[in-house]
Protein backbone atom coordinates (compact mmCIF):
# COMPACT_ATOMS: atom_id res chain seq x y z
CA UNK A 1 0.00 0.00 0.00
CA UNK A 2 1.25 3.51 -0.81
CA UNK A 3 2.86 5.06 2.29
CA UNK A 4 0.91 8.33 1.91
CA UNK A 5 -2.41 6.48 1.71
CA UNK A 6 -1.46 4.37 4.73
CA UNK A 7 -0.60 7.44 6.79
CA UNK A 8 -3.84 9.14 5.72
CA UNK A 9 -5.80 6.04 6.75
CA UNK A 10 -4.10 6.03 10.15
CA UNK A 11 -5.00 9.68 10.71
CA UNK A 12 -8.57 9.07 9.54
CA UNK A 13 -8.89 6.12 11.90
CA UNK A 14 -7.73 8.30 14.81
CA UNK A 15 -10.31 10.97 13.94
CA UNK A 16 -13.06 8.35 13.89
CA UNK A 17 -11.86 6.63 17.05
CA UNK A 18 -11.43 9.64 19.34
CA UNK A 19 -15.13 10.53 19.74
CA UNK A 20 -15.94 6.82 19.99
CA UNK A 21 -13.28 6.26 22.66
CA UNK A 22 -14.69 9.30 24.50
CA UNK A 23 -18.05 7.51 24.73
CA UNK A 24 -16.37 4.25 25.78
CA UNK A 25 -14.33 5.92 28.54
CA UNK A 26 -17.42 7.74 29.82
CA UNK A 27 -19.14 4.36 30.18
CA UNK A 28 -16.20 2.55 31.76
CA UNK A 29 -15.16 0.44 28.76
CA UNK A 30 -11.49 -0.53 28.98
CA UNK A 31 -8.90 -0.73 26.20
CA UNK A 32 -8.90 -4.52 26.53
CA UNK A 33 -12.63 -4.70 25.88
CA UNK A 34 -12.28 -2.37 22.90
CA UNK A 35 -9.41 -4.46 21.49
CA UNK A 36 -11.68 -7.51 21.64
CA UNK A 37 -14.40 -5.58 19.79
CA UNK A 38 -11.84 -4.51 17.19
CA UNK A 39 -10.93 -8.14 16.55
CA UNK A 40 -14.62 -9.00 16.19
CA UNK A 41 -15.09 -6.16 13.67
CA UNK A 42 -12.18 -7.48 11.60
CA UNK A 43 -13.71 -10.96 11.62
CA UNK A 44 -17.20 -9.79 10.62
CA UNK A 45 -15.89 -7.54 7.87
CA UNK A 46 -13.48 -10.27 6.76
CA UNK A 47 -16.37 -12.64 6.07
CA UNK A 48 -18.29 -9.88 4.26
CA UNK A 49 -15.22 -8.93 2.21
CA UNK A 50 -14.73 -12.50 1.01
CA UNK A 51 -18.42 -12.80 0.09
CA UNK A 52 -18.34 -9.52 -1.88
CA UNK A 53 -15.22 -10.71 -3.69
CA UNK A 54 -17.04 -13.82 -4.91
CA UNK A 55 -15.08 -16.21 -2.70
CA UNK A 56 -16.60 -18.70 -0.30
CA UNK A 57 -16.13 -17.21 3.20
CA UNK A 58 -14.16 -19.62 5.40
CA UNK A 59 -12.53 -19.41 8.80
CA UNK A 60 -9.12 -20.10 7.25
CA UNK A 61 -9.62 -17.42 4.60
CA UNK A 62 -10.65 -14.78 7.13
CA UNK A 63 -7.72 -15.71 9.36
CA UNK A 64 -5.32 -15.18 6.48
CA UNK A 65 -7.02 -11.90 5.51
CA UNK A 66 -7.06 -10.37 9.01
CA UNK A 67 -3.96 -11.84 10.62
CA UNK A 68 -6.00 -13.42 13.42
CA UNK A 69 -5.74 -17.09 14.35
CA UNK A 70 -8.29 -19.60 13.07
CA UNK A 71 -9.32 -20.23 16.69
CA UNK A 72 -10.02 -16.52 17.27
CA UNK A 73 -11.92 -16.20 14.00
CA UNK A 74 -14.15 -19.17 14.83
CA UNK A 75 -14.86 -17.90 18.36
CA UNK A 76 -15.60 -14.33 17.30
CA UNK A 77 -17.76 -15.42 14.38
CA UNK A 78 -20.12 -17.10 16.86
CA UNK A 79 -20.54 -13.96 19.03
CA UNK A 80 -24.08 -12.55 19.09
CA UNK A 81 -24.99 -8.91 18.38
CA UNK A 82 -25.79 -7.36 21.78
CA UNK A 83 -27.57 -4.35 20.25
CA UNK A 84 -29.82 -6.29 17.89
CA UNK A 85 -32.84 -6.16 20.18
CA UNK A 86 -32.42 -2.41 20.71
CA UNK A 87 -32.24 -1.84 16.96
CA UNK A 88 -35.44 -3.83 16.48
CA UNK A 89 -37.29 -1.79 19.13
CA UNK A 90 -36.16 1.45 17.52
CA UNK A 91 -37.20 0.31 14.04
CA UNK A 92 -40.66 -0.71 15.18
CA UNK A 93 -41.21 2.48 17.16
CA UNK A 94 -40.32 4.52 14.08
CA UNK A 95 -42.77 2.48 11.99
CA UNK A 96 -45.57 3.08 14.49
CA UNK A 97 -44.97 6.85 14.45
CA UNK A 98 -44.72 6.81 10.66
CA UNK A 99 -48.05 4.98 10.43
CA UNK A 100 -49.63 7.48 12.79
CA UNK A 101 -48.52 10.41 10.63
CA UNK A 102 -49.06 8.88 7.17
CA UNK A 103 -51.95 6.39 7.40
CA UNK A 104 -55.25 8.29 6.77
CA UNK A 105 -56.99 6.09 9.33
CA UNK A 106 -54.89 7.62 12.11
CA UNK A 107 -54.57 11.26 11.03
CA UNK A 108 -56.50 14.11 9.45
CA UNK A 109 -54.82 15.96 6.57
CA UNK A 110 -51.47 14.62 7.68
CA UNK A 111 -51.89 15.68 11.31
CA UNK A 112 -51.95 12.77 13.79
CA UNK A 113 -55.19 12.52 15.73
CA UNK A 114 -55.63 11.49 19.34
CA UNK A 115 -56.26 7.74 19.52
CA UNK A 116 -58.25 5.79 22.11
CA UNK A 117 -55.96 3.22 23.68
CA UNK A 118 -58.28 0.32 22.81
CA UNK A 119 -60.63 -0.37 19.92
CA UNK A 120 -60.91 -2.20 16.61
CA UNK A 121 -60.50 0.87 14.39
CA UNK A 122 -58.48 4.08 14.68
CA UNK A 123 -57.11 3.13 18.10
CA UNK A 124 -53.58 3.00 19.46
CA UNK A 125 -53.88 -0.75 19.86
CA UNK A 126 -54.84 -1.13 16.19
CA UNK A 127 -52.01 1.20 15.12
CA UNK A 128 -49.46 -0.91 17.00
CA UNK A 129 -50.93 -4.15 15.69
CA UNK A 130 -50.66 -2.88 12.12
CA UNK A 131 -47.15 -1.39 12.24
CA UNK A 132 -45.08 -2.91 15.06
CA UNK A 133 -45.01 -6.62 14.32
CA UNK A 134 -45.35 -8.66 17.51
CA UNK A 135 -44.72 -5.86 20.03
CA UNK A 136 -47.70 -5.49 22.35
CA UNK A 137 -49.57 -2.15 22.60
CA UNK A 138 -48.63 -1.91 26.30
CA UNK A 139 -44.91 -2.35 25.59
CA UNK A 140 -44.96 0.10 22.67
CA UNK A 141 -46.90 2.68 24.67
CA UNK A 142 -44.35 2.45 27.48
CA UNK A 143 -41.44 2.90 25.06
CA UNK A 144 -43.03 5.92 23.33
CA UNK A 145 -43.92 7.51 26.67
CA UNK A 146 -40.33 7.08 27.90
CA UNK A 147 -38.99 8.75 24.75
CA UNK A 148 -41.42 11.66 25.12
CA UNK A 149 -43.23 10.92 21.86
CA UNK A 150 -46.61 10.03 23.34
CA UNK A 151 -48.76 11.54 26.07
CA UNK A 152 -51.78 9.72 27.52
CA UNK A 153 -54.76 11.69 28.76
CA UNK A 154 -58.28 10.50 29.61
CA UNK A 155 -57.83 7.12 27.90
CA UNK A 156 -56.38 8.55 24.67
CA UNK A 157 -52.87 8.67 23.24
CA UNK A 158 -51.52 11.92 21.78
CA UNK A 159 -48.46 12.11 19.53
CA UNK A 160 -46.30 14.89 21.02
CA UNK A 161 -43.14 14.46 18.90
CA UNK A 162 -42.75 12.88 15.46
CA UNK A 163 -39.02 12.19 15.75
CA UNK A 164 -38.23 9.08 17.80
CA UNK A 165 -35.18 9.83 19.98
CA UNK A 166 -35.24 7.54 23.04
CA UNK A 167 -33.94 9.76 25.85
CA UNK A 168 -34.69 7.39 28.74
CA UNK A 169 -33.19 4.23 27.27
CA UNK A 170 -29.34 4.31 27.19
CA UNK A 171 -29.09 1.08 25.18
CA UNK A 172 -31.25 2.56 22.43
CA UNK A 173 -29.17 5.75 22.40
CA UNK A 174 -25.98 3.72 22.01
CA UNK A 175 -27.63 1.78 19.21
CA UNK A 176 -28.29 5.07 17.40
CA UNK A 177 -24.58 5.89 17.70
CA UNK A 178 -23.63 2.52 16.21
CA UNK A 179 -26.22 2.52 13.43
CA UNK A 180 -26.17 6.12 12.24
CA UNK A 181 -22.39 6.64 12.42
CA UNK A 182 -21.75 3.37 10.58
CA UNK A 183 -24.24 4.31 7.84
CA UNK A 184 -22.44 7.60 7.22
CA UNK A 185 -19.10 5.78 7.00
CA UNK A 186 -20.64 3.21 4.63
CA UNK A 187 -21.78 6.03 2.33
CA UNK A 188 -18.35 7.68 2.32
CA UNK A 189 -16.66 4.31 1.78
CA UNK A 190 -18.97 3.55 -1.14
CA UNK A 191 -18.29 6.92 -2.76
CA UNK A 192 -14.52 6.40 -2.52
CA UNK A 193 -14.63 3.49 -4.98
CA UNK A 194 -17.87 4.01 -6.94
CA UNK A 195 -18.10 5.46 -10.42
CA UNK A 196 -19.36 9.09 -10.43
CA UNK A 197 -22.80 8.09 -11.70
CA UNK A 198 -23.18 5.52 -8.89
CA UNK A 199 -22.11 7.71 -5.97
CA UNK A 200 -24.59 8.38 -3.18
CA UNK A 201 -25.59 11.85 -2.01
CA UNK A 202 -23.15 13.09 0.66
CA UNK A 203 -22.98 16.82 1.37
CA UNK A 204 -22.66 19.22 4.28
CA UNK A 205 -22.58 22.97 4.83
CA UNK A 206 -20.22 24.56 7.36
CA UNK A 207 -18.82 27.95 8.30
CA UNK A 208 -16.06 28.66 10.85
CA UNK A 209 -16.83 32.40 11.17
CA UNK A 210 -20.41 32.36 12.46
CA UNK A 211 -21.22 34.78 15.29
CA UNK A 212 -21.76 32.86 18.53
CA UNK A 213 -24.75 35.03 19.41
CA UNK A 214 -26.85 33.69 16.51
CA UNK A 215 -26.16 29.99 17.16
CA UNK A 216 -29.48 29.40 19.00
CA UNK A 217 -31.36 31.03 16.10
CA UNK A 218 -29.66 28.88 13.47
CA UNK A 219 -30.05 25.76 15.62
CA UNK A 220 -33.81 26.33 15.75
CA UNK A 221 -33.94 27.05 12.00
CA UNK A 222 -31.98 23.92 11.10
CA UNK A 223 -34.08 21.78 13.48
CA UNK A 224 -37.33 22.99 11.92
CA UNK A 225 -36.27 22.77 8.27
CA UNK A 226 -34.51 19.42 8.72
CA UNK A 227 -37.53 17.91 10.47
CA UNK A 228 -39.83 19.10 7.67
CA UNK A 229 -37.56 17.57 5.02
CA UNK A 230 -37.28 14.24 6.84
CA UNK A 231 -41.07 14.08 7.29
CA UNK A 232 -41.47 14.68 3.54
CA UNK A 233 -39.05 11.83 2.80
CA UNK A 234 -40.79 9.58 5.33
CA UNK A 235 -44.19 10.16 3.72
CA UNK A 236 -42.77 9.39 0.25
CA UNK A 237 -41.09 6.19 1.43
CA UNK A 238 -44.27 5.06 3.21
CA UNK A 239 -46.21 5.38 -0.06
CA UNK A 240 -43.68 3.14 -1.84
CA UNK A 241 -43.29 0.28 0.63
CA UNK A 242 -42.96 -3.24 -0.79
CA UNK A 243 -45.73 -5.78 -0.24
CA UNK A 244 -43.35 -8.62 0.60
CA UNK A 245 -39.92 -9.06 2.19
CA UNK A 246 -38.47 -10.43 -1.04
CA UNK A 247 -39.13 -7.08 -2.75
CA UNK A 248 -38.02 -4.89 0.17
CA UNK A 249 -34.81 -2.85 0.43
CA UNK A 250 -33.47 -0.67 3.25
CA UNK A 251 -32.88 3.03 2.60
CA UNK A 252 -32.03 5.89 4.98
CA UNK A 253 -31.30 9.60 4.77
CA UNK A 254 -29.73 11.22 7.84
CA UNK A 255 -29.15 14.83 8.87
CA UNK A 256 -26.91 15.85 11.74
CA UNK A 257 -25.97 19.14 13.40
CA UNK A 258 -22.71 20.00 15.20
CA UNK A 259 -21.21 23.21 16.53
CA UNK A 260 -17.85 24.11 18.12
CA UNK A 261 -17.58 27.34 20.11
CA UNK A 262 -13.93 26.93 21.10
CA UNK A 263 -14.81 25.45 24.50
CA UNK A 264 -15.00 21.81 23.36
CA UNK A 265 -12.18 19.44 22.56
CA UNK A 266 -12.41 18.89 18.82
CA UNK A 267 -11.86 15.38 17.45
Amino acid sequence: MDIDIQQALHQTALKLLRPLVRVLINHGVSHGAFAELSRQAFVEEGFSHMARSGNRPTVSGVAALTGLSRKEVKRLNETEDALGAAALRRSRAIRVISGWTNDPEFNVNGEPTSLPLEGIKASFAELVKRYSGDVTPVAMLSLLQQSGNVRVDDGCAFLEKKAFIPMATPVDLLNILGTDASELIETISHNMVAEPADRLFQRKVSNALVRKSILPEFRNLSNQRSQELLEEYDAWLSEHEAQGDSEAAYVAVGIYYVEHTGQETKP
